[in-house]
């Protein structure tokens, strides 16, 4: 239901082909993986697209995203709903973890668990998402992600569980 008190807003984006991203992820190592799509050679993945945030930096065992509110990710009281700042956790852990991985191996998530400390808005400005690794082994991988704002203050926390994929 729209009116002239409640106007509609539009939104228009682009994303990359999956293909050549799903392509790329089992012929190199995560981390080698990882670092190609922070160097541009290899898309962000589409969901990247659609919820405004970018792998801006990976190392072995840590991955940093970089993410933007918007309305449209907004839920019924004017906040980022928690399941878009869920995925911007779930994706910076699997990265964190898949920076251990081998060639061909992949990951999935088994479980998440977020903590939502602060409302985040538009007004929050850009959000730091960190993920460490805490555990890689042969069969799961475990990490834990900070969700913060450009001064620092702590937004979120969240913790996940990985299943490894092997080759």
């Amino acid at each position: 239901m729209t009116s002239d008190e409640y106007p509609e807003r539009r939104r228009e984006y682009t994303w990359s082909d999956p293909a050549p991203i799903a392509d790329a992820a089992p012929s190199t190592s995560g981390m080698e993986f990882l670092q190609r799509m922070v160097d541009g050679e290899i898309p962000q993945a589409p969901v990247a697209s659609t919820l405004s945030f970018a792998l801006v930096e990976a190392s072995v065992g840590t991955a940093t995203i970089l993410a933007q509110p918007h309305e449209f990710g907004y839920n019924a009281i004017g906040t980022v709903h928690g399941g878009v700042i869920a995925t911007w956790a779930d994706t910076a852990i699997g990265y964190a973890v898949q920076s251990h991985l081998p060639a061909g191996s992949s990951i999935t998530t088994l479980d998440l668990q977020v903590r939502y400390l602060r409302p985040i808005r538009v007004e929050t400005g850009p959000v730091t998402i960190t993920a460490t690794t805490d555990h890689a082994g042969r069969r799961t991988g475990t990490a834990r992600a900070t969700i913060s704002d450009a001064d620092g203050r702590l937004l979120a926390t969240a913790t996940s569980t990985c299943l490894v994929v092997p080759a």
